[in-house]
């Protein structure tokens, strides 16, 4: 038997998931707008029905707030930075000394971002 078979086999029950979610989701799911669909998104951006205008020579666009993105993207980096320590712990023993100042370096590294942003502002939510 082919190495390769389990995997396409897999991917092809991914992909067909994937593809009976969607065709569900349109068939069973509410097609009208209600109550809870119209507040305002946690973000404090306000809904509206028709795409949100803005460019250069626009007067009546809306501007975004991008104050909830900004601390979208920095708990994202930082999160994805603090998944490097765990195959470090799980290792530890088997890197040595050279692990240890590796990881070191790294929780510098994450720490003085952490204070920069936190100097400048950047978790405060106002």
């Amino acid at each position: 038997m082919n190495i390769e078979v389990p995997a396409l086999v897999l991917g092809a029950i991914a992909a067909a998931f994937a593809v009976f979610s969607v065709i569900m989701a349109a068939l069973v799911g509410p097609r009208r707008y209600n109550r809870a669909k119209l507040e305002p998104y946690e973000c404090g951006i306000e809904p509206t029905p028709h795409a949100v205008a803005g460019g250069p020579g626009d007067v009546g666009g809306q501007r975004f707030p991008v104050k909830y993105y900004l601390t979208a993207m920095l708990f994202i980096i930082f999160d994805i930075e603090i998944v490097f320590l765990y195959p470090w712990a799980v290792h530890f023993d088997a890197l040595g000394l050279f692990g240890f100042a590796a990881m070191a370096l790294f929780i510098v590294n994450v720490s003085v971002a952490y204070a920069y942003e936190w100097r400048r502002g950047g978790l405060s939510w106002e």
